[in-house]
């Protein structure tokens, strides 16, 4: 029995939706064999995700609705990037987009089976538009591999990009130096969903990125607006975004004078070993104290990112706990939050359009060269409200 064998209903059905965001469709028996469970129970799934508009079932498996694919082209055959590839041409781009008079640029994003696909799409659907075209890479987020990943794209035989799209580590002395050799390179570069300064006067490289803090501070006054004064909070350890998801959190929590005393959690990820450990600590910290509800603990939370909100969601009913009832939840990133039982209100960054709105800025930046100006754009996330944070009114 796999690991995967052992998810609940709801985390196994987020698995199937990664797979189609990652590969654009698949077949039953593969994803069987990828989840350790019965071709019966995938189909199981698949029919109710059907149900639900989420994907469309064909012969033998089942694909995401064409409206989601955005699919321009071809990908290499057996990658994990299938119908996410680098879009019309890539294959014959040669250095600086020779062949169609086009543009290439390369795109390196950590991750192609959770919150990337959105951004990728987003980018190849605005491509041709921008006059260009994208050699994708799949990295991962560790500073060593992003380099050598842009390192291939800008200097490789046959590659010699004229710009770069990238989400790096910025975090710490690797994320530092990694910084500092992207501002050396001899192509423009723009980082996603990722900020970043250079040299001793702190000079910027182009961004664009969510306003994650603003999405925290939405998601709190949603929940105070609901009634609740004890709003904690979860953050994946060592996730990017949750510096930001945390100064919002904080700030919105004391613009709004609600209790401070309230869970303030960073977790191990959804997948490792330690997470059940993780979410039982997390509730335990949420039960009112001996003097009843409002004495301590939490009556809501802001869950960083949709997987783990999930799992806490179904720990909690194990437990005896009604959501949102007893525990309100609100999910940060809205990838497969609304598939949840109840689903579950979530924040919802703009991925596709920081896709868009990096290809646009590279663009502008190769054609324009280094007398424009560094633009750092800042997109905002929005609330979407579903059932696991509002108290059913009879």
């Amino acid at each position: 029995m796999t690991a995967e064998s052992t998810l609940l209903p709801s985390e196994r059905r987020a698995r199937l939706v990664a797979e189609l965001r990652a590969n654009g469709s698949a077949r039953v028996t593969d994803l069987a064999r990828t989840l350790g469970v019965t071709p019966v129970t995938v189909r199981r799934d698949l029919l109710q995700l059907a149900q639900e508009g989420v994907l469309e079932k064909v012969h033998g498996g089942a694909r995401l609705p064409a409206t989601d694919e955005a699919d321009t082209g071809p990908a290499r055959a057996g990658t994990p990037a299938a119908g996410l590839g680098a879009g019309p041409g890539a294959a014959d781009a040669g250095p600086g987009g020779v062949g169609r008079g086009l543009r290439t640029i390369g795109m390196v994003v950590p991750s192609l089976d959770y919150y990337w696909p959105e951004v990728i799409r987003g980018a190849r659907t605005t491509a041709p538009g921008a006059g260009v075209r994208i050699i994708l890479r799949g990295s991962s987020y560790e500073a060593g591999e992003v380099r050598r990943q842009v390192a291939a794209l800008v200097g490789g035989a046959g590659s010699g990009v004229d710009g770069v799209l990238v989400a790096p580590p910025t975090e710490g002395d690797e994320g530092t130096e990694l910084a500092l050799w992207l501002s050396t390179l001899e192509v423009p570069v723009v980082l996603m969903e990722r900020r970043a300064t250079v040299g001793p006067y702190q000079e910027h490289l182009e961004s664009v990125v969510t306003d994650h803090a603003l999405g925290a501070g939405l998601a709190v006054r949603h929940l105070a607006a609901e009634g609740h004064r004890r709003i904690g909070l979860v953050t994946t350890r060592y996730s990017p975004t949750s510096r930001g998801v945390r100064q919002g959190w904080q700030e919105t929590v004391e613009t709004l004078g609600l209790d401070r005393d309230v869970p303030d959690l960073a977790t191990v990820n959804h997948s490792e070993a330690a997470w059940a450990k993780d979410v039982g600590r997390i509730l335990d910290a949420c039960r009112p104290g001996p003097g009843g509800p409002g004495t301590s603990g939490a009556t809501a939370l802001l869950v960083h990112s949709d997987p783990e909100a999930i799992s806490l969601a179904q720990r909690a009913q194990e437990r005896g706990l009604r959501i949102p009832q007893d525990l309100a939840i609100v999910a940060y990133d809205d990838e497969v939050a609304a598939l949840a039982d109840p689903p579950i209100t979530a924040i919802r960054p703009p991925k596709s359009t920081i896709g868009a709105t990096a290809v646009e800025l590279l663009a502008r930046r190769i054609e324009q060269g280094r007398d424009r100006p560094v633009h750092r754009v800042l997109l905002s996330p929005r609330l979407i409200v579903r059932a696991s944070s509002v108290t059913p009114r009879h």
